[in-house]
């Protein structure tokens, strides 16, 4: 305790960022994750920045099917998976997640950031190229970081930038290449062009890699993904995701692809061999889950008409949004204080939102990031939108203001 600048340094900073504007509360609930949610001082509120995409993480089902794995496998295995720490109910997810996307093996992690955090160094070194979209989830950014192979990287989506570095990396002589990219940009809703980064990994021998945490249980007809919604199923190597959004919203991660990708990664990737195994209470849950999506795409068909719904009228009103079809719908506010009191005032209006700014987002590009589920009825939604104009007009923010 006697360095006391350290610690003045940082209260410093943190006043800075209050003043700024640029300070993240948080927002504590009192209640379980749902389409409405109790704030801790009692007031119910509908809930809109939640990953809950498929209604799943309170439902009722989901609660069930992890009381039963709880009952059958226990608390947890105080272990990792490579000494005492593997229950049939692991082996079993894995198999089900690499049935669902279409691969042959599947990993399990603790969280989807440990899957990206650990998927690098064990498979590229120093004679290797990593091609990454600048856009990339900040777990992605980590896990190059750990490693040895050199990095590209090419300007969001943008496929002429992506065959230049993809140039760049065959005249460097460099032995594998792999691009990598989000299957949908969390902050954006854009999906990647997977069908064309396909293309360009054929044409300049490319390994390819999706990260699924926006897309698995819902993108594409029958929910497998992104690579279901662009038609190359079977044609990405590595798919890393998350079972802590659409997935049931507890936590845990993986990474799915050839058998002997997935071999490699358990013998060799870190936060697979040095973290606890994933509770098996969320592994039987996320079984249940599977199971029911794979049955029907009645909550991925509601979620992308509360989707569509929503998109319209949020833009009738006069707000301006980032365009596509994602349930990640952004509410661009540009500057970062407008942002922040945006998102204040619909808290008091009734509406859970959070503002985005830099760095989560570039400069300029301030936003409240609207997250539609399909446990979202009509009549909640029509009470957002309200809320929405009546904040936008007090704020002097709409283009039809």
């Amino acid at each position: 305790m006697s360095d006391q600048a350290f610690y003045s340094g940082l209260q410093t900073k943190l006043d800075t960022l209050r003043s700024d504007g640029l300070f993240k509360p948080e927002r504590v609930l009192a209640s379980r994750q749902g389409a409405e949610v109790v704030a801790q001082d009692g007031r119910t509120l509908i809930n809109m920045c939640a990953n809950n995409y498929l209604g799943l993480s309170g439902d009722v089902e989901t609660q069930k099917a992890a009381a039963a794995a709880l009952e059958k496998y226990g608390y947890g295995l105080s272990s990792v998976r490579f000494i005492c720490g593997t229950q049939t109910v692991h082996k079993e997810l894995e198999a089900k997640l690499s049935a669902f996307l279409g691969t042959e093996d599947t990993i399990l992690y603790a969280a989807a950031f440990d899957a990206n955090g650990g998927v690098f160094e064990p498979l590229f070194d120093e004679n290797d190229a990593i091609i990454s979209d600048a856009l990339n989830h900040a777990s992605i950014i980590d896990g190059v970081r750990l490693c040895k192979a050199a990095r590209y990287r090419y300007a969001n989506n943008d496929m002429a930038d992506l065959e230049k570095q993809l140039v760049a990396a065959n005249e460097a002589g460099k032995r594998h290449k792999i691009i990598v990219t989000d299957g949908v940009f969390s902050m954006d809703g854009t999906i990647a062009q997977l069908d064309k980064i396909v293309e360009l990994a054929e044409k300049y021998g490319a390994l390819t890699m999706i990260d699924e945490s926006h897309a698995s249980g819902f993108m594409g007809k029958t929910g497998r993904g992104t690579h279901e919604h662009c038609g190359v199923i079977g044609k990405i190597d590595i798919i890393t995701g998350t079972l802590g959004k659409a997935l049931g919203g507890a936590m845990g991660g993986f990474t799915s692809g050839k058998k002997e990708v997935i071999e490699t990664l358990r013998q060799k990737s870190r936060p697979y061999l040095f973290s606890n195994t994933l509770a098996p209470m969320i592994a039987g849950a996320s079984l249940a889950v599977l199971d029911r999506i794979s049955r029907s795409t009645e909550l991925r068909d509601r979620l992308m008409d509360n989707t569509a719904y929503f998109r319209k009228e949020i833009e009738r009103i006069g707000f301006t949004i980032k365009p596509g079809t994602h349930p990640v719908v952004p509410v661009m506010l540009f500057e970062a204080p407008v942002a922040q009191k945006f998102a204040a005032r619909m808290f008091e209006l009734g509406v859970l939102l959070s503002g985005f700014f830099y760095p989560v987002v570039p400069m300029g590009q301030a936003r409240v990031r609207v997250q539609l589920s399909a446990a979202h009825t009509r009549e909640q939604l029509g009470t957002v939108l309200k809320a929405f104009e009546q904040a936008g007009r007090e704020l002097g923010i709409l283009k039809n203001n």
